[in-house]
Parts: C-alpha cells; structure tokens; sequence
C-alpha cells in the first residue's frame, strides 16, 4: 500500500526542490542563501548541486512544474514573495496534481489497482484564504518596490504620509486591507518604508479604499498622494477623477464621490479633496491592484 502523500514527499518535493535550488544558484544566491529561502540544510542544497538527488523525468518535464519553479525562484530573488507565500503556491500545484493528473497517475502507477476504481482526490481548496492573503501582500509589495525605486517619489508624500493598499476580493473592514505599518514618509529627499505590508494597519487610505468599493467601485488597490492642481490635471488625462467634501465623513464624501463618476466607466479612480481646517488636502489613485495603483503614480514623476 502507498499513499499519495508518498509520492509527493519521495519524488515530487526532492524533484521541485532541486529545481528552484538551480533557479536560485543561477540567479546569485549562495549555498547558505538557498538553505534560508528553502529552509533546507546546506548539505542538502550541496546534495542538489552536485546531482546527487535523483529528479523524477516527469515532473522535470511538466510546464506548470517548470513555470511554478521560476515564479516562485523569482518572487523569493526580488523578495516578492515571502517563504509562507512560496510555500501555498507549492502546495497549491501539489493539489491540483493530485487531482486526476500527474501524481495521480504516478500514484496508479505505484498502486496499479487505483487504476481499475473511480477515484478522484479533492484534498484541498486551491482558492484558500491563505492564498489570496500572500498575493495581496504580494502586490503590495510591487507597488512599494514600483515607488520607492522611482526617483521623486519622495516628493508627491503628504506630511502626514503615503501609503500603498490592496483588500481581499470580499474586504469588508481594515482588516481585509495590506498595508504598510505606519506608512511611507520623506526622508531627506527618500520614501522610508517602515515595515513589511500587513493586514489590518493602514485606517486612512484602507477606510477611503473601503468606502469606495462599497459605493460600487471594483478597485482594490489604492495609493494616496500629496494633492495638487497639476497633479490631478495630469491624473485626470487618463483617469475618472472626481473632488470630494473632507469634512463629511469618509463612508458619506467618498460615496458621493463614486455615485458622480459612475457614468465614466473604467476600472481606475481618482478621488481628491482640496482640504479643510486641520486636513491636509490629499489625492488617493484607485485601481484593480496595489502594483497597477503605484504604476499609475509613478507616470506622475
């Protein structure tokens, strides 16, 4: 008797394992840098180099194996992808394989009376929580990279700081928001980031963001910006833009806000108030994703 987990564990993870410890060398990692972004030992990342372990022909020649090795070796070399968000794209492949496809004709392979029933493995749900989770922090992270690698970003930062966003496809609080902890500040002329995107730490541009899905806007990204007239010029050019009242509450100015623009169409917004006694006049750019939202600031520049 063998289990399907058998053959995920002795050929498939050795097979992957050893193919992003390749990717990973040939982008510039070291011995020691590809056990940390494994979590594996260095002997074993030696074992990999040198062919000692044996990779299953199959696998190697699988494309989604092969395109899911170098998303994955290229999210861990930029950093845009956490261990933990590896690690669910993996198992999230390894699941999908299970299911009547490539480990599970190796399985039947191993265990030729599986052949003769009708046996499907639905083991786990492929659009977890988890998931979507890692890829919005994911964006996130782009868009922060698409920004502070922008020369003169540092200039369009209100004084009471950026930040950049994106929520879950079904966001409903702050909760349901990545952002940056304490968002992005002008340091001698340089966006600081103060901490790695987060759920639930970004109230400001996270309760515009909200407010706007909830009138009807589908953007789940959101970047703010220090306003000015020039720069809600060159925003309007190419996108919806509409004022709203800083001194009704949020949920109420952005939601008048959204009604206006509805019959513009499109999937990008920009909304912007002129400021008031204590609020510091502000420009928030809308878009599907954080990293589509940073792209569109960064034309500003």
């Amino acid at each position: 008797m063998r289990f399907i987990e058998e053959v995920v564990v002795d050929e498939f993870l050795p097979t992957v394992r050893s193919m992003l410890a390749e990717d990973l060398r040939e982008r510039g990692f070291t011995q020691h840098e590809v056990a940390e972004a494994l979590g594996i030992s260095q002997s074993a990342v030696s074992k990999y180099a040198h062919g000692d372990v044996a990779r299953h022909d199959r696998i190697v020649a699988d494309e989604r194996v092969r395109e899911l090795v170098e998303r994955v070796g290229e999210g861990l070399a930029t950093e845009e992808l956490t261990p933990v968000a590896a690690l669910v794209e993996i198992e999230v492949l390894i699941r999908r394989l299970e299911e009547g496809d490539l480990l599970a004709d190796l399985h039947e392979e191993a265990m030729p009376a599986l052949a003769d029933a009708d046996v499907e493995f639905a083991v786990h749900d492929p659009d977890s929580g988890l998931r979507e989770r890692e890829r919005v922090r994911s964006s996130v992270r782009r868009g922060l990279r698409t920004l502070t690698n922008a020369s003169g970003f540092a200039g369009l930062i209100p004084n009471v700081g950026a930040n950049v966003a994106e929520c879950l496809d079904d966001a409903r609080t702050i909760d349901d928001v990545a952002a940056v902890p304490g968002r992005l500040v002008d340091v001698k002329g340089r966006a600081m980031v103060p901490g790695e995107p987060e759920f639930g730490v970004s109230e400001h541009v996270a309760s515009v963001l909200l407010a706007a899905r909830e009138a009807g806007a589908s953007a789940r990204g959101a970047v703010n910006v220090r306003y000015a007239p020039e720069t809600v010029e060159a925003l309007a050019a190419d996108h919806p833009t509409v004022a709203f009242d800083p001194e009704r509450s949020t949920r109420e100015a952005v939601a008048a806000a959204v009604e206006s623009a509805e019959e513009t169409g499109g999937d990008t917004l920009v909304l912007y108030q002129t400021g008031a006694v204590g609020v510091e006049p502000i420009a928030y750019v809308l878009a599907p994703t954080a990293a589509d939202a940073a792209d569109i600031v960064r034309e500003l520049i």
